[in-house]
């Protein structure tokens, strides 16, 4: 059996240019073709405390290179399944930040995510602080309504806060208003929170389903994913501070008594074997915050995985 350079080359995860699972980059937006397009967004402007999170979308493809040994796709021996052997994932790399400008930000980002919808793939969006769901979401403007699966410990629904209405405590309550959004289910939420009492009436009032983490432990995961409407198209969005820091610390907000990898791993896949996914994010992954690079290894595992829950889910489905 040939080996190293007389098989070609060996292109091992830890050598080479980073993109997401050393997928390939795709630089012109306008020839998308592949199941799934992953966008960076590298915007913290939004941010309340702690910045860092620009560096996200970084931490992250660079986590992902673990994933990324070329085999025919990934097996799990608890499902007996192989996930990912044929999907196409392409990486689009970042879409432009300008520093200090919210709006044109926001528009780039919103722009990338259009131009993925256009080509019939799934959007992946890779922050960020969590404001960056809000140009994520306006670029799904006259889809069919979707709901959206929102796991976080911050509830993230505060209308305007010092004539702030586009920061990353904002992006629930800004999705509440599109007609294109059909309801929330807000899982993780916890503890002493960004978002005041008047602010839970509020998402309440307005169909929000929302459960602590200790309410979700509860349930179990099928439990919380029975109370998603049945049917119904789910875009998720997936904050890495709703894990506890004591796995996650690299992030702006931390919040103890956090979710455990099974928690969330297990939801999604509930989720995603019951709704159609129509699209991704996950944010705030500020990677100088954890030395040890776990907070993006987890982000780039659970995000692999979601995707290999997607995408068998449709095989399955629809053959």
């Amino acid at each position: 059996m040939a080996h190293g350079y007389e098989a070609g080359r060996l292109n091992l995860p830890f050598t080479g240019i980073c993109t997401f699972a050393r997928s390939p980059y795709q630089a012109d937006w306008r020839a998308i073709d592949a199941d799934v397009a992953v966008l960076g967004a590298p915007f913290d402007a939004g941010t309340q405390w702690r910045a860092g999170a620009r560096f996200g979308p970084r931490g992250v493809r660079e986590a992902s290179t673990l994933f990324s040994f070329g085999h025919a796709g990934a097996y799990d021996h608890e499902d007996d399944e192989t996930y990912l052997a044929d999907t196409r994932i392409v990486d689009l790399g970042d879409a432009d930040i300008v520093h200090t400008d919210t709006v044109q930000s926001h528009a780039n980002i919103r722009s990338g995510v259009a131009a993925i919808r256009a080509a019939g793939a799934l959007p992946v969006v890779i922050g960020g602080d969590h404001s960056i769901n809000i140009p994520c979401i306006d670029a799904f403007e006259g889809a069919a309504p979707f709901h959206i699966l929102q796991i976080d410990a911050h509830l993230d629904f505060v209308d305007e806060r010092h004539g702030v209405r586009n920061g990353h405590g904002n992006p629930m309550r800004r999705a509440s208003e599109k007609s294109w959004v059909s309801g929330m289910t807000q899982v993780g939420i916890r503890n002493v929170s960004s978002t005041a009492r008047d602010g839970y009436e509020d998402a309440r009032a307005r169909g929000s389903d929302i459960l602590s983490v200790r309410q979700a432990r509860a349930l179990g995961p099928q439990g919380v994913a029975d109370r998603l409407p049945q049917g119904a198209p789910v875009y998720i969005t997936l904050d890495i501070d709703a894990f506890c820091p004591s796995i996650a610390p690299g992030t702006g907000t931390p919040s103890h008594g956090g979710f455990l990898y099974y928690d969330v791993l297990e939801l999604l896949q509930q989720v995603a074997q019951r709704h159609e996914v129509v699209g991704i994010d996950l944010v705030e992954v500020a990677p100088d915050y954890d030395p040890t690079g776990a907070t993006s290894i987890l982000a780039a595992q659970v995000l692999m995985n979601l995707l290999g829950f997607v995408f068998h889910a449709r095989h399955t489905q629809h053959g």
